[in-house]
């Protein structure tokens, strides 16, 4: 990982980020192993950074905002209107509650995920992919299809050897929101738009993470942006006047996994501060996104944002999607991935088939990556129709970074269905509790979290409207 793993590990980690992006990385590896020192494989790294992509690269990914919403798709301009006149309609009350619903629903689908969080169900094991070991584990305790939470034992385990995680977030065992990351974004974000009201940027990103987030609580591409900031600001607690050039350097440097999952799970409370204005959710998302990761990993935080402020409009999951990929480039590897995604949900005859074609398709990406991750999200919401159970499990199912995908979708159906549309099985377990490890929020109703967000929102409109 990011930020933990030795420089050798970083590098190689690289040649497979910078192929990923269209580079010729023809005899790196072959210099990688002949390095012997870390002087010689930073060498090589260097020589990885000049790299750009071939010519005839059939992906065209943008890093600056201006350039992302110029190759967004043309008729992003239709489904955004219809949003915006959808949303019109809502009073602050349906607000507060479709906000509440938004909240309770993300740690639903967070506790749903979090015992799945390991190598038998985020990766190929022993030949079987990891949507079916989830199925088999379901399965073998007979529990699918999926109307609950992760049971703690299943003949899965004798049979095919696997575990799930020994967490409070198991069937039985739960008795609030646990911590996770996936929780403590969301607590962070909202904090965020309370101290700067949406006017923020990539210093206020770092430096709010340097006061608020433990290193060991930050994970993927996070971890190397955190360690990169403090390498650039260590010196002064004002910001730089070269701040710009050096926050390249923060997103950037010794950082593979910059196109990681990890932006997307802190766009939340952007989108719940702009509720039913998916653009503007989208630029907040985007601010926040560009201190960790480039291209698609931003691509997907802006995706998630416009998706989740849509779903405060519409109760169409396929209406919501659409508002997402307005802001995805229309010729890059995301905007390829969801759009085959969605087709496969709109044709499956079933959902193991739907997430088995879903990772052949994929799963050449890491576990934690944005793309496969964000296309499994889609598919999920598209295939599930406003379904609780069947949507939130078969984003879970489906393997890759499950916490983090059963939190994005639980906030689209959340915001969707409101507070009292949540099924009572899944959010009465939670107590109305969450721990988010951070002073304050540990724990916390989830309910004065919510409230909080709605004030977030008020703010942000009338400042609007001023």
């Amino acid at each position: 990982m990011a930020g933990w793993d030795p420089i050798r590990k970083l590098v190689a980690e690289e040649i497979a980020q910078s192929a990923g992006e269209g580079c010729d990385v023809t005899g790196f590896a072959g210099r990688l192993a002949a390095a012997q020192t870390d002087v010689e494989v930073m060498g090589v790294y260097e020589g990885l950074k000049k790299l750009r992509p071939m010519e005839g690269y059939p992906y065209v990914e943008p890093d600056d905002l201006d350039a992302i919403m110029a190759e967004a798709p043309k008729g992003r301009a239709g489904v955004l209107a219809r949003i915006k006149e959808a949303f019109a309609g809502k009073g602050e009350d349906e607000v507060r509650e479709r906000i509440r619903g938004a909240w309770v629903s993300r740690c639903v689908g967070c506790a749903l995920g979090k015992p799945l969080e390991t190598k038998g169900f985020m990766y190929t094991l022993d030949g079987s992919m990891g949507c079916d070991n989830a199925y088999k584990w379901f399965k073998g305790a007979d529990a699918y299809p999926v109307a609950g939470y992760v049971p703690a034992e299943s003949r899965a385990e004798a049979l095919y050897g696997l575990r799930v995680n020994d967490v409070g977030s198991l069937r039985g065992r739960i008795e609030c929101m646990e911590q996770d990351d996936d929780v403590m974004y969301t607590v962070y974000g909202l904090l965020m738009m309370e101290r700067h009201n949406g006017s923020f940027d990539r210093w206020d990103v770092g430096r709010m993470w340097h006061r608020l987030l433990p290193y060991g609580n930050v994970c993927v591409s996070e971890t190397q942006a955190y360690l990169n900031f403090a390498n650039v600001t260590s010196h002064t607690e004002e910001r730089p006047a070269d701040f710009g050039d050096r926050a390249e350097y923060v997103r950037r440097h010794l950082n593979p996994m910059r196109e990681g999952v990890g932006a997307r799970i802190r766009a939340d409370s952007y989108a719940y501060a702009a509720a039913g204005d998916p653009e503007l959710a989208a630029t907040l998302a985007y601010r926040d996104a560009t201190f960790s990761c480039t291209r698609n990993g931003v691509y997907a935080a802006m995706m998630a944002a416009a998706m989740i402020s849509a779903a405060f409009a519409t109760d169409d999951p396929r209406e919501a999607v659409e508002a997402g990929l307005a802001f995805v480039p229309e010729r890059s590897r995301l905007c390829e991935a969801v759009r085959l995604a969605v087709s496969y949900a709109e044709e499956a005859d079933g959902q193991m088939g739907l997430l088995r074609k879903v990772w052949a398709a994929f799963n050449r990406y890491p576990c934690v990556h944005a793309v496969n991750n964000t296309a499994l999200c889609a598919a999920a919401l598209v295939y599930g129709r406003g379904d609780y159970d069947l949507t939130l499990s078969t984003a879970v199912l489906g393997g890759w970074d499950t916490d983090c995908n059963g939190a994005t979708v639980g906030s689209v159906l959340g915001a969707m269905l409101s507070e009292g549309g949540v099924p009572v099985k899944w959010k009465a377990p939670l107590n109305d509790t969450l721990y988010a490890g951070l002073i304050g929020f540990h724990p916390i109703s989830i309910r004065e979290c919510a409230d909080r967000g709605f004030g977030t929102w008020r703010r942000l409109r009338s400042g609007r409207a001023s």
